[in-house]
């Protein structure tokens, strides 16, 4: 008796996406012809560094920011680092205070753990039954110390998506010289993002979160916040991230970036209607089940439960 081949079913998108088709053609030309380096200053390299600005650009227009205002790095993680870290060390003159929520990435919660190694004091807000962080909360915590909160747009874990416009104007009513840096990394090319109207200083993304390539992400970095460089040499990307640029990814993520944004709507109110559906569907048939996260203010494509009595690796 033949057996059956399984059909494998890929669920994680939180966690990374293929490369789309039309991402991976874009690159493929800068890794063997359009190969030149951004610093260099003859055509093969002058080619290179339009490509880079290019994409730029592009990545920019999405967010309503200015195109110099966008740093290329190469994942999350740096760009987290850079935003926490290096706002941090450039900013310690004015005060030694950082609030982080409890629920953000690790890369978040470590470069807080690090920063207090360096001297500062970092406050890590609770956050209620869905996840969310109360503004409420965020203001008591705010002293005349503070000069940075980062708090992650949406859950990577549970989905829940926090209320970053109403956290930002509630912080810099409370104290108006401080940065806001947030973590858009799920959200990003999921949910409509405008900087301005954000009213952020700072945010995070990544590429193959989108059908782009691992290896790049920016940090949005508003004019006129003073920011520590984390890598020191060549001076690339306005002087905040030396190192030669990897521009077969960036220009990938460029191309990601535009094939989501157009299918952003669409794809959105799609994916909201299948989570609903099956949401629905679990809570109403499988006994002690639960949903993690908010109801209704999460992504579209996230669903996180909770099973009582079962073992995670057994399901």
């Amino acid at each position: 008796m033949r057996q059956k081949t399984l059909k494998k079913v890929y669920l994680d998108y939180a966690a990374t996406t293929p490369v789309h088709p039309r991402a991976l053609k874009k690159m493929l030309p800068y890794f063997s012809e359009k190969f030149g380096n951004t610093m260099s200053l003859y055509e093969l390299g002058q080619e290179a560094k339009t490509a880079l600005e290019e994409s730029r650009g592009t990545i920019a227009k999405h967010l309503k920011a200015r195109r110099e205002e966008i740093i290329f790095t190469g994942s999350a993680t740096e760009s987290n680092n850079l935003a926490l870290k290096g706002t941090a060390l450039a900013n310690r003159k004015k005060g030694n205070h950082i609030i982080i929520s409890s629920i953000e990435h690790p890369c978040i919660m470590e470069s807080g753990r690090w920063l207090e190694e360096q001297g500062f004091k970092v406050t890590r807000l609770p956050v209620d039954r869905y996840g969310l962080v109360q503004p409420t909360e965020l203001e008591k915590a705010i002293k005349k110390e503070t000069i940075l909160v980062s708090i992650i747009h949406a859950s990577n874990e549970i989905g829940t998506i926090q209320p970053i416009e109403r956290l930002v104007k509630r912080a810099k009513r409370k104290k108006k010289e401080i940065y806001f840096h947030t973590d858009a990394v799920q959200s990003f090319s999921k949910l409509p993002i405008d900087v301005n109207k954000m009213g952020i200083d700072l945010l995070t993304a990544s590429s193959h979160k989108i059908y782009g390539p691992k290896g790049a992400a920016f940090l949005y970095i508003k004019k006129g916040v003073r920011i520590e460089p984390l890598l020191h040499g060549g001076g690339q990307e306005m002087g905040l991230r030396s190192s030669t640029v990897n521009v077969p990814v960036i220009v990938g993520f460029a191309e990601a970036v535009k094939i989501t944004h157009k299918i952003m709507k669409k794809e959105g109110a799609r994916l909201s209607r299948l989570r609903d559906y099956l949401i629905s569907r679990v809570l109403k048939e499988i006994p002690c089940s639960s949903l993690n996260g908010h109801p209704l203010k999460r992504l579209p494509n996230n669903i996180n439960f909770s099973f009582d009595y079962v073992e995670g690796e057994s399901i």
